[in-house]
């Protein structure tokens, strides 16, 4: 049946034929494209200088961390002695004064990133929502608000450390010389008020940066949005809650990880405005890392408290990650 019809009809015949050859033959394997290799020699020195910069330094560290190296052995770090985990048992031991300095340094700096951060983002926000639409001098504004962001850090720090002098400061002047408040002007670099100025001086060159990432998200929010909105009876804070925060949301997402990183690993700001001697309500971890370190010259305990920063810091971070790609889910 099949030879008849193939005789008959000569075009299903070499259909049939084709259709054979096509399954007997082994399949082609693709050419790669010329040029495939431009993207791997494009990413190979950024790749380098990563492993350079980051990644062998932090693979070092993690090394000295099982080492007893103090500065009998700083000369010669492979004679150091292996220790095992007893550096991180005894920055641990929270009955002893080193983990309990640690302990201290810890809760110290969640309340300082907690109070930065939420204070940061609200002042960006509040910035960035108030010009977002046009009106006569919002350049000037936006231009005004950047300047803390624009300044050189250590610049700004210091001027800062000048005006919390208690005799010279212009903070006691401005409250007590020309407000006229009672009492004995305070020291605001020692004791618990240390804590404060901290946070004053992180507040005012962190919220800046919220302002301009939230501004350039509300970028992208059509006018129009806002307007039928307001023809629907909407108020400006059912339309901020409603339209201005869902519209953000990818925005918030990184803008708050990054602020929450940068904020609890903050090392200038102490250091540039209490030196060595830093006080207890403004001993940042960090700061209280370095001190540990370079101080005492124990760089294996300094180490290990570095790797259990980081180890906090990736958890905080997953937890952070999954709840965010959970609602997103949802949503």
């Amino acid at each position: 049946m099949s030879a008849t019809t193939s005789a008959e009809n000569p075009g299903n015949a070499r259909v049939l034929a084709q259709r054979e050859t096509a399954v007997a033959a082994p399949p082609k394997r693709r050419k790669r494209p010329k040029g495939w290799w431009v993207p791997f020699v494009l990413l190979a020195p950024a790749i380098i200088f990563e492993i350079i910069i980051h990644v062998i330094p932090m693979l070092t560290g993690i090394w000295i961390s099982f080492l007893q190296l103090t500065k009998f052995y700083i000369a010669n770090w492979g004679a150091a002695p292996f220790v095992g985990l007893k550096n991180y048992a005894v920055a641990l031991d929270f009955n002893s004064s080193i983990g309990a300095g640690l302990l201290s340094s810890f809760t110290v700096t969640v309340g300082f990133t907690i109070l930065v951060v939420g204070i940061s983002w609200g002042l960006g926000m509040s910035a960035a929502v108030a010009l977002q639409r046009r009106f006569w001098g919002r350049g000037f504004f936006r231009t005004l608000f950047l300047v803390p962001y624009a300044l050189p850090m250590y610049a700004g720090i210091i001027a800062w450390k000048f005006m919390l002098q208690k005799d010279t400061g212009a903070v006691n002047h401005f409250l007590f010389d020309n407000l006229h408040l009672n009492g004995d002007k305070p020291f605001w670099l020692i004791g618990g008020n240390a804590f404060w100025s901290i946070v004053i001086v992180a507040i005012w060159r962190l919220w800046p940066f919220a302002f301009l990432m939230l501004m350039a998200g509300l970028q992208s929010v059509p006018e129009e949005v806002y307007e039928a909105s307001a023809v629907d009876g909407a108020r400006p804070f059912r339309q901020w809650r409603s339209i201005t925060l869902p519209m953000l949301r990818p925005v918030n997402t990184v803008l708050l990880l990054v602020m929450f990183l940068w904020t609890f690993n903050d090392f200038n700001t102490p250091f540039v405005l209490f030196g060595n001697a830093q006080p207890a309500s403004g001993d940042l971890i960090s700061f209280h890392i370095y001190n540990a370190s370079f101080l005492t010259w124990n760089f294996g305990s300094g180490a290990a408290m570095s790797v259990l920063l980081l180890i906090f810091l990736l958890i905080v971070t997953g937890i952070y990650l999954m709840v965010i790609n959970r609602r997103s889910r949802r949503a």
